[in-house]
């Protein structure tokens, strides 16, 4: 029997990338998978080459009443919610092919940044786990990175939003376990090849990590069950070592 049989998943930023990644397989293990993200017309051909049933729900992850409305159609359409991924996340380098310092760093390219890779991360947390609660279980799976334990000069907010992410990680851990949902982070484990590495030349993107490098890690977190790991933040290929 595939590893999610039944299961119904949610990811964010589902239209390219990691997220994209992640959605064909769980799709391929059995999962039934809302994908949310802008572009609903990438989404849907993205969904129209999954293998088992879905439902496109476009939102900006800031919109608090676009998320409400995304977890109700989830659970409206497939009865329950199973796992949240919050994989949704944007960097000024992916905006503008380049770093910045702090004191380059305008108000709007924070917000952003911070409202995309945080905000969103809390207001589907928030929607989710009152569903989640109430099954007696769940799984929160936070896209983390290692700049989430570490720092670098002009990735400012970047840093700021994944250090942010790896507490309310712990705190979404802590507050679910009496109800039997584990929530943790989930970090590549580098640089991926996605939109974020554009301006690289076409040699250096090629030695990076494929976007499909947290497909196993992810399976496994999905497929924990209340009493599963919660609270840590590892690599995808810790998460293997770990659960695998």
């Amino acid at each position: 029997m595939p590893a999610l049989e039944d299961e119904v998943v949610v990811v964010t930023g589902a239209s390219r990338g990691l997220g994209r990644s992640m959605v064909e397989r769980f799709a391929e293990e059995g999962a039934r998978v809302t994908l949310t993200a802008r572009d609903e017309e990438r989404m849907e051909r993205v969904a129209e080459d999954l293998s088992g049933e879905s439902l496109v729900v476009p939102a900006d992850v800031r919109d608090a009443d676009a998320v409400e409305r995304v977890v109700e159609r989830t659970v409206d359409r497939f009865g329950r919610l199973d796992t949240l991924v919050n994989n949704a996340g944007v960097s000024i380098l992916g905006m503008q092919d380049s770093r910045k310092r702090l004191v380059d760093v305008a108000e709007s390219e924070w917000d952003t940044v911070l409202g995309v890779n945080l905000k969103g991360t809390f207001l589907f947390t928030r929607a989710a786990l009152s569903y989640m609660f109430e099954q007696g279980r769940g799984n929160v799976v936070n896209v983390s990175s290692g700049l989430g334990r570490r720092a670098i000069a002009g990735a400012g907010a970047y840093v700021s939003s994944k250090w942010g992410l790896e507490g309310l990680t712990r705190v979404t851990a802590l507050e679910g376990a009496d109800d039997g949902v584990n929530a943790n982070a989930l970090d590549p484990g580098g640089r991926v090849d996605t939109d974020i590495w554009a301006h690289l030349p076409d040699d250096e993107r090629a030695e990076i990590l494929p976007p499909d490098v947290m497909d196993d890690a992810a399976v496994l977190l999905a497929a924990q069950g209340p009493d599963g790991v919660t609270g840590e933040s590892l690599t995808a290929e810790e998460w293997e070592g770990r659960l695998g």
